[in-house]
């Protein structure tokens, strides 16, 4: 993609990311996710029961790294931080997400969630400077 970022560029070409948020006790949990990239903005969703959803909600600290889809790190880890989105700015995530990835998280993730009656959360991911 032209215009991303040197530090998104290794998520913008992976299909999946592994994701490690922090428990309440500081034990971390790795958990692959698909990773959306336009420019220095990274977008991913989950849904509002998932664990990882309320560990980001009381930690948004956390690591990621390029991975294949079973979650193997297959890259740098970096650190970064998770912000839930609302309004405007969920609706350009789900448009975004859903641009990278056309069937898997246009329709199918999508018709999961509704089936489920699970509530679509977006968020944006930042990185953090390690100095």
């Amino acid at each position: 993609m032209p215009g991303t970022v040197a530090t998104l560029e290794p998520f913008d070409r992976s299909w999946t990311v592994l994701l490690t948020t922090y428990k309440r006790d500081g034990s971390p949990v790795a958990t692959p996710v698909n990773l959306a990239v336009e420019g220095d903005h990274a977008y991913f969703r989950s849904y509002h029961k998932a664990w990882k959803t309320k560990r980001i909600r009381n930690n948004p600290e956390l690591e990621m790294a390029p991975s294949t889809v079973r979650g193997k790190p297959k890259g740098q880890t970096v650190r970064a931080r998770a912000r839930l989105l609302s309004g405007e700015e969920e609706l350009h995530a789900r448009h975004i997400i859903a641009q990278r990835y056309p069937v898997f998280q246009r329709f199918v993730i999508p018709l999961g969630h509704k089936i489920s009656r699970y509530q679509t959360m977006h968020y944006e991911v930042s990185m953090v400077d390690t100095e």
